[in-house]
């Protein structure tokens, strides 16, 4: 009797944590594309291998969203969530989707406390009683001490269309209504939710989509499969009630986590690829005014004389550029002007042509309401002309930019003339750096993601 043994080979067995899944991520003009991802890449992964894809600047207000279309919501995904795991939350009924944007008031209440949480919305108690607006933050911060966050609201009754007004108080514990005035009193606070279960969404078409009284909606849904039929809704009587709302939800949720993640050092990628942030940062430090002008250079440090020779030079130049692309080889005319200004600001990243008032506006606000992100576009009321839109004191504000002729030349004027610009990427520059009428400077320009 012989005895045999035959080797078995087992397939290799892959950890969990390597499987890789395809997600498909969506930007603002409706393209997608499809990655395939570990199980364990985060929100901020799936920002990095984007930005190295289409060659972006990592300035760190890339952000990812997780949208409902269907429900008219959408929510920010915070930079340590797992992809994946927000994807299995996904009801198969459901429509859901990632997006991917940039949103500059993703970390912005860490710089500017004071803009995301007015006085008339907190209350301490004594132990921690606040003095400013970065004590608040501090707390929020905190493991074991929180300001109170109350307002009135707008609630949807359930099974109903109707919205019921009644005064909310957020604390640790979770989110609770009085059924009594403004009354805190333990006796007079109803439960309304639990934070730790539910996530946060804006809802983006509040008076259409669901008859609420104002714009300004935002509601809790349940993190787990088939909650839709549980959301709660709500809604404020302005942006700035909002904002607060959603700031302090989030920092209640995951409060130490986002600040982790707003400190993540901009030196990192979590790719081992090039920091495209980075290496901008260093080369702009690096550069000084120099004047060459006379028989030696010198570094100018005045920093108002360095802005004017900038602006003189550049000036000189596009005079230069339209005199070569004179057909006849003399002074340009002014037709000629204009269709040189044309072609300079079509090319501009800020430049949005032949959007609506509306369009304009949902842009900016899907890109965050932070003083100074602007656009650029062409007048719909007055031809020929063009409109600066500017959120400030988020508030979205249009300026009308009228084109005036002097000397036989064309220029662009915000102040009915008395400040004059060549084009329309003069007067951008120029007020990237003064105020001059407009409530605050430009700082981030609204650009339409494309894959």
């Amino acid at each position: 009797m012989s005895l045999y043994t035959r080797r078995v080979t087992l397939p290799a067995i892959t950890p969990l944590v390597l499987q890789k899944r395809v997600i498909k991520v969506f930007s603002e003009d409706g393209t997608s594309r499809a990655l395939e991802v570990p199980n364990d890449t985060t929100a901020v992964n799936v920002c990095q291998l984007l930005i190295q894809k289409n060659h972006y600047i990592d300035d760190q207000n890339w952000t990812m969203f997780e949208q409902l279309p269907a429900l008219c919501l959408e929510r920010i995904i915070e930079d340590h969530e797992l992809v994946i795991d927000v994807q299995s939350m996904w009801d198969m009924e459901e429509d859901c989707r990632f997006c991917f944007r940039k949103y500059y008031a993703k970390y912005e209440f860490f710089k500017t406390p004071e803009d995301y949480f007015p006085d008339f919305m907190l209350s301490y108690n004594e132990v921690n009683g606040a003095a400013n607006s970065s004590d608040t933050l501090k707390m929020f911060l905190s493991t074991n001490t929180y300001p109170e966050v109350h307002s009135y609201l707008y609630v949807s009754e359930k099974g109903k269309k109707s919205w019921k007004k009644l005064f909310f108080v957020l604390r640790r514990s979770g989110l609770y209504f009085s059924t009594k005035g403004t009354s805190k009193d333990p006796r007079h606070l109803q439960f309304f939710s639990d934070l730790s279960q539910s996530n946060i969404y804006m809802l983006l078409s509040a008076r259409k989509m669901y008859g609420a009284p104002t714009d300004y909606g935002f509601c809790l849904k349940p993190n787990k499969t088939g909650a839709a039929k549980e959301m709660k809704m709500l809604c404020t009587e302005s942006e700035e009630r909002r904002s607060c709302w959603l700031t302090a939800i989030r920092l209640y949720k995951q409060g130490h986590q986002i600040y982790q993640n707003y400190l993540r050092p901009q030196q990192k990628n979590d790719l081992n690829g090039l920091n495209l942030s980075a290496m901008r940062s260093i080369s702009e430090n690096s550069l000084v005014a120099v004047d060459f002008s006379g028989h030696k250079t010198r570094v100018i440090e005045n920093p108002t004389e360095a802005l004017s020779i900038a602006l003189q030079e550049g000036l000189l130049w596009r005079r230069k550029s339209c005199g070569r692309i004179s057909t006849h080889g003399g002074s340009p005319t002014s037709s000629q002007n204009a269709k040189l200004n044309i072609a300079v600001h079509m090319s501009q990243p800020w430049f949005h042509h032949n959007i609506s008032r509306d369009e304009a506006q949902k842009l900016i606000h899907q890109q965050g309401l932070v003083n100074g992100v602007f656009l650029v576009r062409d007048s719909q009321s007055t031809p020929k002309s063009f409109v600066l839109s500017l959120c400030y004191g988020q508030k979205i504000k249009h300026f009308q930019i009228l084109p005036t002729e002097g000397g036989g030349e064309l220029f662009y004027s915000l102040d009915e003339g008395h400040t004059r610009f060549t084009d329309l990427t003069q007067l951008v520059e120029f007020h990237q750096l003064n105020r001059g009428i407009l409530p605050c400077t430009l700082k981030h320009y609204c650009t339409r993601v494309t894959f």
